[in-house]
């Protein structure tokens, strides 16, 4: 670091709003369209990959298993990271950080749409993980030290209207992708944008540096996150597949939470902890959390088998997939600000526990047995109840968050959540991976011993058995034969589907329980 990117020495912080310059509207768009950009580049990302999911697979032949790492790997690290990349910012630099982070995030892009065959491309996407921690972070980082107290709110505002447009753009984008010319131009669409990125960043984000008296990296808890978060939906991905008696499912599953446990013995020894246990001492901030873990896990399992029934049951186009879930962010987009007011007149923990019995009713009609009808019938309704449950959850829930302790400690408990709600989505995808591996195997093979298929048709089929819905129809079979095994297929994927919108349905529950039992927050006005 040289001497003009020290911050302060007398009080350890830069000056306000910007390390090397006052505020000023044009620097301010340009902030703005640095950090949107950036953010939206991990957005897109991130949900423009489950849509192009069957097309991996058929592309570089990935198994079922590998499929879940390619959405795994990503999460994994982001997670477990957030934390850390929040810290590096504060300490060397907001924008130095963010930027290494864009960078990193861009180059293992091409990497990502380079890769031959799904073990790199699966090593690129933790990569990408690694980058995304750095730069999600850093944007509001960014935005928070550069805008001024009174224009901050507004800033903060865009930032997150953005971030839940291209929350929808993402789905859609991919599946044009994939439909038009190759699910490989999901990743290299990242090249162009963290190029203008970088400029933006070298030319006009000011630096800005967090209070460095007192920072420090937990390394320590980094790495027992990623062990043990990487371990737990190790065994339970394998487990799913191979049985959780084997040793190679159970004993992942047992370090994996061995090693969790000893993250939490570590928070509260530790100097600078990354997740400071004290503040779970807040009744309403560990409530919060719980809601947040059970409440956001189906959103990260249950979504990730919409795309692919659509697609490969339903005959969906990719593009059709992704844009089967506008409702949902339409939705988020439209009501969220009528709930966020809402809690001024009902207190927070009405609409905590509405909010998520709605949202588990949508996951209730996705597991109601359609095999056949139009979007309007099998997929809407169950979209327009997710999404009204989501808004009126998710304004209050952030409320919450935000007011359970004085400013100081705001930007901690944000990040906190933030990690929360990413490590629920990891666990979720492979818990849900698990489930539906294991019901489709099980009905699949009970399907098939009542076909009475050749012994070559068995054989292609048994060496097809990680594609799950992708597999192909052995050659050579008759017409009805041919049909009959397809069905099987599609119904065995349906019922492990179906399994997974229940398990979505009483996470949902559980969350609502938990937000009547926890959440106490009421505004002055109710006081």
């Amino acid at each position: 670091m040289t001497d003009t990117d020290q911050p302060d020495a007398a009080t350890g912080a830069s000056e306000e709003p910007g390390a090397d310059r006052p505020f000023n509207k044009t620097t301010a768009l340009w902030v703005l369209l640095a950090t949107i950009m950036a953010s939206g580049m991990a957005i897109v990302d991130s949900t423009a990959v489950n849509v192009a999911l069957p097309a991996l697979s058929q592309g570089l032949g990935a198994s079922e298993i590998q499929l879940f790492w390619v959405v795994v790997a990503y999460l994994l690290f982001l997670s477990s990271l957030i934390l850390v990349g929040g810290v590096l910012g504060d300490m060397y630099g907001r924008r130095r950080v963010f930027a290494i982070g864009v960078g990193i995030f861009g180059a293992t892009s091409v990497w990502c749409g380079l890769a031959p065959d799904p073990t790199q491309l699966i090593v690129a996407r933790s990569f990408q993980g690694i980058g995304a921690a750095l730069l999600v972070p850093g944007s509001l980082a960014i935005i928070t030290a550069y805008f001024p107290e009174s224009e901050r709110g507004k800033a903060i505002g865009w930032w997150s209207a953005f971030s839940a447009l291209l929350v929808a753009v993402g789905p859609v984008l991919g599946g044009w992708f994939v439909d038009q010319f190759t699910w490989r131009l999901v990743f290299f669409i990242n090249v162009p944008l963290t190029v203008f990125v970088l400029w933006v960043v070298a030319q006009h984000v000011p630096k800005s540096f967090g209070d460095s008296a007192d920072q420090a990296v937990d390394w320590i808890g980094a790495v027992l996150a990623v062990l043990g978060l990487g371990a737990l939906s190790f065994g339970l991905i394998y487990g799913g597949k191979f049985g959780f008696a084997q040793a190679l499912g159970g004993g992942a599953i047992g370090g994996g939470v061995g090693a969790l446990i000893a993250f939490v013995v570590a928070q509260a020894r530790v100097r600078a902890p990354m997740m400071p246990l004290s503040m779970f001492k807040s009744k309403n901030f560990a409530g919060a959390n719980l809601l947040t873990v059970l409440l956001y896990a189906p959103l990260g399992g249950g979504t990730l088998f919409l795309p692919i029934l659509m697609i490969e049951v339903y005959d969906y186009s990719a593009l059709a997939a992704g844009a089967a879930l506008l409702p949902v962010v339409f939705l988020l987009a439209t009501f969220s600000r009528y709930a966020g007011g809402m809690i001024n007149r009902t207190g927070a923990t009405i609409p905590l526990v509405v909010g998520p019995i709605i949202a588990g009713l949508g996951w209730a009609y996705f597991a109601l047995p359609w095999f056949s009808g139009n979007y309007w019938t099998t997929f809407f309704p169950g979209f327009v109840l997710l999404g009204l449950g989501m808004s009126i959850a998710v304004a209050p829930l952030t409320t919450v968050v935000m007011t359970a302790f004085d400013q100081g400690k705001a930007g901690v408990a944000s990040g906190i959540n933030n990690a929360a709600s990413r490590a629920s989505g990891l666990v979720a995808v492979a818990l849900f991976g698990a489930l539906v591996m294991l019901i489709f195997n099980r009905d699949l093979a009970v399907a098939v011993a009542g076909i009475d298929l050749p012994a070559a048709a068995l054989a292609a089929l048994d060496a097809q058995d990680n594609l799950l819905t992708a597999a192909q129809i052995p050659e050579g079979l008759a017409p009805d034969m041919a049909a009959q095994l397809r069905t099987a297929i599609d119904e065995s994927f349906l019922a492990g589907y179906r399994a997974a919108m229940w398990l979505s349905l009483g996470l949902a529950a559980a969350s609502a329980l938990f937000a009547a039992a926890m959440i106490r927050y009421k505004p002055e006005a109710l006081e």
